[in-house]
């Protein structure tokens, strides 16, 4: 096996907490009501539309147009949308502070954010300043899972994929990764993470 000499991280779900529930618990909560909502309002596809660069109002009208009974509950995703961010997941960000401060390789993020959103993280958290250099689906008009975003990174950054890995909490934004190269973790826990980022390279980085 190739040396591996580049690490690309998604973010939501793995560095950092994004849940919709923070904000939807208070006003549904029924679980089974607010697993309704998500599943025929704020849906996950109609998100992911905003990830690929549609505007947040754009489509925030959109929905209150099609479904104007819920327009309180579709203005609060956007409106509260920072109530949303639960925070850094504090191990993974340590093992990304130890990968920048003590070893070479090369770091980069690639992340499914809407690129009015993005900003704010931005603000908040001084960590995703650490990277090399970032793909955000939102400012690239083009998401994961399809193929262009990761051909974007790889030109962009000049990462020979067979010396990198990429780690996603989705498995579905692997298997492209995967099929271009890149050696791939399914995120589930950092503790998880560190074993299998370990057994990767070949050394005992956390000790």
């Amino acid at each position: 096996m190739l040396k591996i000499d580049t690490i690309v991280f998604d973010l939501g779900g793995v560095l950092i907490d994004w849940n919709p529930d923070y904000v939807y618990k208070n006003i549904f909560p029924n679980e089974e009501e607010r697993n309704w909502f998500y599943k025929n309002i704020c849906t996950s596809d109609w998100n992911e539309e905003q990830d690929a660069g549609r505007s947040l109002q754009v489509a925030t009208e959109e929905l209150v147009k099609k479904f104007p009974e819920h327009e309180k509950n579709i203005r609060a995703f956007y409106d509260r949308w920072q109530e949303m961010l639960g925070g850094p997941i504090h191990e993974t960000v340590e093992v990304l502070h130890h990968l920048k401060h003590s070893t070479d390789l090369h770091l980069y993020a690639l992340t499914n954010w809407s690129a009015e959103t993005f900003p704010v993280a931005l603000e908040l958290y001084e960590f995703l300043h650490w990277f090399e250099g970032r793909i955000v689906s939102g400012e690239e008009k083009t998401r994961k899972p399809f193929s262009e975003i990761y051909q974007r990174l790889i030109q962009r950054f000049d990462i020979d994929p067979q010396r990198a890995v990429y780690i996603d909490d989705n498995y579905r934004n692997l298997v492209p990764a995967k099929q271009l190269g890149f050696h791939i973790i399914h995120f589930q826990s950092p503790q998880q993470f560190k074993k299998e980022l370990t057994e990767l390279l070949g050394e005992e980085l956390f000790q």
